[in-house]
Formats: structure tokens, C-alpha cells, sequence
């Protein structure tokens, strides 16, 4: 049997790159757990101190709503970004090759345009023909710098 997972992004602020996230991949929050109107209420129950506990507190996990997708999470650590990542995300937005070329790539500057709104930057477009299809990608940063790219 295939094992759930969760992806864990560090960040400096988990709060805005969750959000961008949850955008990006039409996410949703994580709920508290069952019984709890609230992550504050949640984490006072365990017994986090009174001053690490603040609205925001939980706001740093996002869920695929139906179920499929892995759970990211967004973790707080105090150095920065020093070099590429070792692995990134490729977010399949057109459906693939079944798209014809120009539809892809009229569907792809959309949603760069949509995640740019959102914080991202383009670092580079990829688009090249092969294959009698073609290929068309973007590769982009988050608000943080990671990058991803789009499909």
C-alpha cells in the first residue's frame, strides 16, 4: 500500500507562502481537528505557551479538498535560501499533450500572469518544438524564492 505523505517547505514566513500556495495549487487550509473550533484552541489544549499562541497558528497547513494530494507544510527556520532546490514542484495546468501547442501556451501565460498577481516571478520560458507537438513550460519562483514550474 502506497504511504500518505506531507511535504515540508521551510520559509521565512509561513503564513504568506502557504496562502500563495494554497492559490497556486487550489488548496485549502487544514481544518483544526475534529472537536476543535479552532487551531488556538487546539494548540492551548496541548499546552503550547500562552505567548506562542496567536491567530495565525495553523494558517502554515494546506490540504488538497478532495483528499489526492499530498499536505504541504510551511515551517518557520531563521536562515535563508543559499542555493537551488534539489526538488520542486511541476504544477500541471493544461492537461498535457492532448492540449494542442497554442492552447497550452495561451493557458500557461494565464496562469504565470495569475501567480505573478499572486507573488510569484517568471525566471525563464521554456518553448521548443519537438516531437510535432511541441514543448511549453515556465519555470518560476514563489514569493520566497523556490522554484517550480508550470506545465
Amino acid at each position: 500500500m502506497a504511504r500518505r505523505f506531507q511535504v515540508s517547505i521551510d520559509c521565512a514566513d509561513p503564513d504568506r507562502l502557504a496562502l500563495f500556495w494554497m492559490e497556486a495549487l487550489q488548496y485549502e487550509l487544514e481544518r483544526p481537528p475534529g472537536g476543535y473550533a479552532s487551531w488556538t484552541d487546539y494548540w492551548r489544549i496541548l499546552g503550547l505557551p500562552e505567548e506562542e499562541v496567536d491567530e495565525s497558528i495553523g494558517n502554515d497547513r494546506i490540504v488538497d479538498p478532495g483528499g489526492g494530494g499530498p499536505r504541504l507544510r510551511f515551517q518557520k527556520v531563521p536562515e535563508g535560501k543559499v542555493v537551488k532546490n534539489r526538488l520542486h514542484l511541476d504544477l500541471d495546468v493544461t492537461g498535457g499533450r492532448s492540449t494542442p501547442l497554442p492552447g497550452r501556451k495561451e493557458q500557461l501565460d494565464a496562469e504565470a500572469v495569475r501567480l505573478t498577481a499572486l507573488g510569484a516571478s517568471v525566471v525563464r520560458v521554456m518553448d521548443e518544438t519537438y516531437g510535432g507537438n511541441g514543448f511549453y513550460a515556465i519555470t518560476m519562483m514563489d514569493p520566497e524564492g523556490n522554484e517550480f514550474c508550470i506545465r
